[in-house]
This record gives structure tokens, sequence and C-alpha cells, in this order.
């Protein structure tokens, strides 16, 4: 992979290397602003009138929202794909279980000859457990 990241820096110039980084800070930058007026107006619109609280600045609106991050939640970071691999990976395995149809036909058979005596066995061994 390093190879990889190595190859594609350096099949770019330096100019285009130089944008990409500029890009990256003013989008995060804009991003940042957006969302602190955005807390801001939102908090400003609901919470004076529904619980009566002051209204707040946008350094404010910045700081709940670092807050609300450490409190509730992470900042990203890696855990949650790693999370969505592994649940998409669990789910394509049990779709391709369920599609197996062939095993049906055995299930069928064995609820015919051993299914109700090995049900009613149970039954009477929580039963017991019960008591």
């Amino acid at each position: 992979m390093e190879q990889y990241i190595k190859h594609k820096i350096r099949s770019k110039n330096i100019g285009t290397i130089i944008g990409w980084v500029l890009f990256g800070i003013i989008a995060a930058i804009a991003l940042v602003l957006l969302l602190g007026f955005g807390i801001m107006w939102l908090w400003n619109w609901l919470m004076p009138e529904l619980f009566g609280l002051t209204t707040i600045g946008y350094w404010q609106a910045i700081g709940l929202f670092v807050l609300a991050k450490v409190l509730f939640g992470s900042f990203g970071g890696d855990s949650s794909s790693k999370k969505k691999k592994k649940e998409k990976s669990f789910a394509n395995k049990n779709e391709n279980e369920c599609r197996d149809f062939s095993k049906w036909k055995q299930y069928d058979q064995f609820w015919k000859e051993e299914g109700e005596n090995a049900y009613n066995s149970f039954i009477n061994r929580t039963s017991e457990e019960k008591e």
C-alpha cells in the first residue's frame, strides 16, 4: 500500500499536490464555518422558544459541537468502516447459507422422524428445571 501511495504521489507534479492540500484546508475551514453557523442558527431558533434558554454565539456553537462529539461520539476514524465491513461480510455469509434450500428437505425429514420427540423432551426438561 505504501508503494502504491508513493507511486501515485510521484506521478503528480508539485503544483497539483499543493493545490489539493490547499483545497482540503479550505474545504475543512468552510465545513467548520458552516457547521458552527448551522448549530448556532438551530440553537437560537429552537432552544429559547422551547426551553427558555439564552441564545448562543458562533464560538459557543462550535464548543457545543465539540462537547457533543466528546460525550456522544467519536470524530470519525476507521472503526466504523471496519464494523460496516464485518456486518456486510456477515450478512453476505448468512444470505448464501439461507439460499441453500437443499438442507430444507433434510430438515423436513428430521422433523417428521425425530423433531416432535426432541421438542417434547426439551419442553419436559425446561418444565422440570423450573420446578
